[in-house]
């Protein structure tokens, strides 16, 4: 009887390692390459003060210094701080203000797919470093991008030194 409670024993323990890998495999990181100035002290300070879930979508784990990402692993929202900032364009800028703060965006969409959306990417314009935030056609087409009002008071680290006209 001790025999087989041992084997019993045994055996819920191999299932429960088993259980443990396949679950950590599920929780494999999402492959996010970093910024060049991603060791900015600021972008730390940026990353942990973002919200754990974005318009209904989970944070997720990244592979990489100062990124996060939300939702679907196959589309996630992907946020990169440290990227270059960018220079006076003629590119669409928009700010997303909230009545407290406010963030200045450059908005471009990339290639427009068959089905008439593409994906967006928004970058801080007037910040240094420059946060980057890609949003995938996919989300773009069943969300509104208004949840860049909601990273706002994180991004809103980064003083702000140009802002759109």
């Amino acid at each position: 009887m001790v025999a087989r409670a041992h084997q019993v024993a045994g055996t819920l323990l191999a299932g429960t390692a088993l259980a443990g890998s396949l679950l950590a495999g599920c929780s494999s990181p999402v492959g996010v390459s970093a910024a060049p100035h991603a060791a900015d002290p600021l972008c730390a300070e940026v990353v942990l003060a973002l919200p754990r879930e974005l318009a209904g979508m989970s944070r997720l784990t990244t592979s990489s210094q100062a990124t996060v990402a939300w939702g679907d692993r196959n589309a996630p929202v992907v946020l990169r701080c440290g990227v270059e900032p960018p220079p006076p364009t003629t590119d669409p800028c928009v700010t997303a203000d909230d009545g407290v703060v406010a963030v200045d965006w450059l908005a471009v969409e990339g290639e427009v797919g068959p089905d008439g959306s593409g994906d967006w990417t928004f970058t801080t314009y007037g910040r240094d470093p420059a946060v980057e935030v890609l949003v995938p056609a996919a989300v773009a087409a069943t969300r509104s991008t208004s949840f860049l009002i909601d990273i706002g008071p994180a991004v809103a680290r980064v003083e702000q030194t140009r802002s759109c006209l």
